[in-house]
C-alpha cells in the first residue's frame, strides 16, 4: 500500500485532490491510503512516518509548506515531497528540501497521472523496507539498511542507526517479531544485531564493522552462529 498525504489551506483543493488521487487509485489499481491535513504545523504535529508521499502545498497562512518541509526532513529523510504552487520560483526553492517535484496549480488529472506514474515507477525500484517508531520527540522512519543493532535502555529500546540514536517505546519481543525474516537476529536477552553489519565473532563478543562490540549470550550463541552462517553463506 502506497500512502499519500494531501496539504494544502484551501479545503475545497484539498477535496479537489482527494477525488483526483481517489480516481488514479481506481483507475491503476494501486492501493493507495490519503490522509487530508490542512496547515503545515497540521502536517507536522500529527506526521505518521508511515506516510510515503507529500503534496505540499507551499503558499499556507499559519505554517507555510517550505518551513514544514524543512522539520519533516529532520523526521524522515526519503518521503517522496511534491509542491503545489501558483509560482514558478517557490517551486524551484523547494527543491533544497529534495522535493520529487512541483506542480503549478490548478492542477488537472492528466498532470496528476503523469506525476504518480513517474514516482511510483520509482519508488517501486528504490522500496527500501523500514519500520515505523515513536517516542516524547516525535515519530520516525527507520530504514532497516541503516540499523546496526537494538538494545534495551531504561525499559525502552535503543536504536543504533549509521544516522542517529533513536529511543523507541516497543518492547524487545515486539522489535523481534516486526524485524523476523529482515537479516536480524537476538543475540543476547537485550540485544538485536543486523547480521549485514557483523564483522565477527570472538567468544561472548560481536565484533561490528563499525567496530562497536555487542554482548552474546552463551544460551543464544549456538543458533546466532548458525543463522550467521546461513547469512554469510548467501552473500559468499
Amino acid at each position: 500500500m502506497t500512502h499519500i498525504a494531501i496539504c494544502d489551506d484551501e479545503k475545497s483543493f484539498v477535496a479537489y485532490l482527494n477525488e483526483l488521487v481517489t480516481r488514479y487509485a481506481a483507475e491503476t489499481g494501486q492501493e493507495i491510503k490519503i490522509s487530508l491535513y490542512y496547515d503545515g504545523m497540521e502536517l507536522i504535529e500529527r506526521y505518521d512516518s508511515s506516510i510515503d508521499l507529500i503534496f505540499l502545498d507551499i503558499q499556507m497562512k499559519l505554517v507555510d509548506g517550505l518551513r514544514a518541509a524543512e522539520r519533516i526532513r529532520r523526521m524522515d529523510e526519503k518521503v517522496g515531497i511534491i509542491f503545489l504552487t501558483t509560482l514558478t520560483q517557490y517551486g524551484l526553492e523547494g527543491y533544497k528540501y529534495q522535493a520529487f517535484n512541483y506542480i503549478i496549480k490548478p492542477i488537472r488529472y492528466v498532470r496528476l497521472k503523469a506525476e504518480l506514474d513517474q514516482w511510483m515507477k520509482k519508488h517501486q525500484k528504490e522500496e527500501n523496507p523500514a519500520i515505523a517508531v515513536a517516542n516524547d520527540t516525535g515519530k520516525y522512519r527507520v530504514f532497516l539498511k541503516s540499523l546496526r543493532y537494538l538494545e534495551t535502555y531504561k525499559r525502552n529500546l535503543l536504536l543504533h542507526t549509521e544516522q542517529e540514536e533513536i529511543i523507541c517505546y516497543k518492547s524487545m519481543k515486539e522489535m523481534e517479531r516486526e524485524l523476523a525474516g529482515q537479516g536480524f537476529v537476538r543475540c543476547h536477552t537485550s540485544y538485536i544485531v543486523n547480521l549485514f553489519y557483523v564483522k565477527g565473532v570472538k567468544k561472548l563478543e560481536i565484533e561490528l564493522v563499525s567496530g562497536e562490540k555487542v554482548p552474546i549470550s552463551q544460551p543464544k550463541r549456538k543458533e546466532f552462529m548458525e543463522k550467521l552462517a546461513d547469512y554469510w553463506g548467501e552473500l559468499l
